[in-house]
């Protein structure tokens, strides 16, 4: 895959997908939104203390306390990994709260480092 590096701008979410070979399962009104940070967790607590401004959050939980966590921290796009597929419920959640969400096949590790790679800022 070539690398693709962001800009000040950011990477649109529709381009993250092709980053981490996802599949955008909702699509929504934020895909063509620029992200600057990410933040990986599987600690929803830990996400709730962030500054989350145009940051992705990347995960392996698919239960609908992620895409809660996510409308509260205003995160408009949250990539699941480890190849885990979303039921319709979280589906429906998503995109009821304008969250996005990206299935991937790579690890939590591996789509971290693929965004880093890509120009991503980490949070911390």
């Amino acid at each position: 895959m070539k690398q693709q590096t962001i800009t000040q701008e950011g990477v649109t979410i529709k381009t993250l997908s092709g980053i981490v070979s996802g599949n955008i399962v909702n699509p929504g009104p934020h895909n063509n939104v620029a992200v600057k940070t990410a933040f990986t967790s599987d600690l929803m607590s830990d996400v709730l203390t962030i500054d989350a401004c145009e940051t992705v959050l990347v995960t392996g939980l698919t239960n609908p306390q992620v895409v809660r966590t996510a409308e509260m921290s205003d995160i408009l796009c949250i990539i699941i990994g480890r190849n885990k597929k979303c039921s319709r419920e979280i589906v429906e959640l998503a995109t009821q709260c304008q969250v996005t969400v990206i299935e991937s096949p790579f690890s939590l590790y591996k789509i971290s480092g693929l965004l880093y790679e890509s120009g991503i800022k980490p949070i911390f």
